[in-house]
């Protein structure tokens, strides 16, 4: 007799399989969800264990679960020969096959009316052939079969399959661990701005796309980028968030082999195809600074007159707490208005390290730079620049310029102008100019450079 795949994968399932049985919940579980769309899921379960060879389903796993990863810890003396990942999604074909040598009931339509019988099913191929007790062959469509009970070798929920030698017969417990894609975390913060201070709150957002649910689970998330074998694709979704407010002091940070993680206090539920948002970090009071920069072109490489945005930022000296890589969103208030100013992204930064937190480009403040001469040769540049700073709002501002030119000792590189300066790693001119309220501030700049 000829067998199909799909049939012979059911038959040495259905053989397999035999009375070592799982629990379906976890004890004590947790999960520790990484930046890089990954996660490492830790659960225990009670078992019962026959003597000899059996299967042991464990079912309700990720489906994006990484089976290479799987660490499987079995009592003492059992001995593990194999592993699958089943997942069988039910289908009439799949349904038919796994009835073959099998009394089933079908119908066949008589006029507007339906008839049902019973038989051996034959055959499952394009149509079902079908033996009545009276020997009467019907053929009918596969959709016409009708089913009591699913199979007991079709495995319904993504789940691990082992192969295992028990010596004894016995109640004892299995612990796991396993990598899963499809989940990542991020932090998002929120500056609340009043005069020169302001408030800062962070949130973890989990965004779990992992094919599994996660109830009443521990929680850690870890900021750093661990080295990865291979990284798999991050894919971005939109969801509706799940908010848990709490206070943000009880979510304990600790550092460990040069990364930080973050225990959430509490158990969580982390719905498959879902965000969930924890507040995390929760500071007053902090000292800001606004600065205004303008980034221009090198002397050498423009023509004419320019004009050049000012981008105005808030500079935070220090904090007492690292900070995750995230999006920090700068608010403030007119009135009784909320005002958005601006959104920055930030990388990980260590406490005590300054964060520039950008806000956009300020309407009042504007730069001019004109060539006024070029006196350029062979062996080298030689230009002259005037410079026009305005600010057309109530308050004075200072303005930040920065110059791309390379520091050179032994004269070959040289910078005159009556304007202070400073350098900033060596291929970089600064100029902090004060500029009143509702005015304007010229100043020129001869550069020469060899070439």
């Amino acid at each position: 007799m000829n067998y199909s795949p799909l049939l012979l994968i059911s038959l040495f399932t259905s053989t397999l399989l035999s009375a070592g049985t799982v629990s379906q919940k976890p004890i004590d579980p947790s999960l520790v969800v990484y930046n890089g769309n990954l996660g490492l899921v830790h659960e225990s379960r009670k078992m019962e264990l026959e003597r000899g060879k059996q299967a042991l389903v464990y079912n309700n796993v990720a489906s994006s679960v990484i089976t290479d990863s799987v660490n499987v810890t079995l009592p003492k003396g059992v001995t593990l020969y194999s592993q699958q990942y089943r997942f069988d999604q039910i289908n009439a074909q799949k349904l038919a096959l796994a009835h073959l040598g099998k009394k089933v009931k079908f119908y066949i339509k008589t006029g507007s009316e339906l008839m049902y019988k019973s038989g051996t099913l034959l055959s499952a191929s394009s149509q079902a052939v079908i033996k009545t007790a009276k020997n009467e062959i019907y053929t009918v469509p596969t959709s016409a079969l009708i089913f009591s009970n699913i199979p007991k070798e079709f495995i319904t929920k993504p789940s691990l399959v082992w192969n295992v030698n028990a010596p004894k017969k016995s109640r004892t417990t299995l612990t796991l661990d396993y990598l899963i894609n499809n989940i990542s975390w991020k932090s998002n913060y929120v500056l609340n701005l009043s005069n020169n201070h302001a408030d800062l709150s962070g949130w973890i957002t989990i965004d779990n796309r992992s094919g599994k649910a996660f109830d009443n689970t521990k929680l850690t998330v870890l900021a750093g980028d661990i080295n990865r074998a291979v990284v798999p694709v991050n894919r971005r979704y939109m969801a509706k968030a799940a908010m848990a407010q709490m206070d943000s002091a009880a979510v304990k940070e600790l550092s460990h082999e040069g990364y930080h993680l973050y225990q959430i206090p509490f158990n969580v539920h982390l719905a498959n195809n879902g965000n969930t948002q924890i507040k995390f970090l929760d500071i007053k009071k902090i000292p800001i600074a606004r600065k205004y920069e303008a980034q221009l072109n090198s002397p050498f490489y423009s023509k004419g007159e320019r004009k050049h945005p000012v981008t105005q930022y808030l500079e935070i000296k220090s904090l007492e707490k690292a900070l995750p890589m995230g999006t920090i969103r700068s608010y403030s208030k007119e009135g009784e208005t909320t005002l958005l100013l601006g959104e920055s992204p930030i990388n990980h930064t260590p406490k005590h390290e300054e964060i520039k937190v950008t806000l956009g480009k300020n309407f009042d403040l504007l730069v001019k730079s004109k060539i006024l001469s070029n006196s350029s040769d062979r062996y080298f540049n030689d230009t002259k620049v005037a410079y026009e700073l305005t600010n057309r709002s109530k308050e004075p501002k200072t303005i930040e310029l920065l110059v791309p030119f390379t520091k050179r000792e032994n004269g070959q590189n040289s910078v005159s102008t009556k304007q202070k300066y400073s350098w900033k790693n060596g291929n970089m001119l600064s100029f902090k100019v004060a500029v009143k309220a509702d005015s304007k501030k010229s100043f020129e700049v001869h550069f020469r450079a060899k070439k």
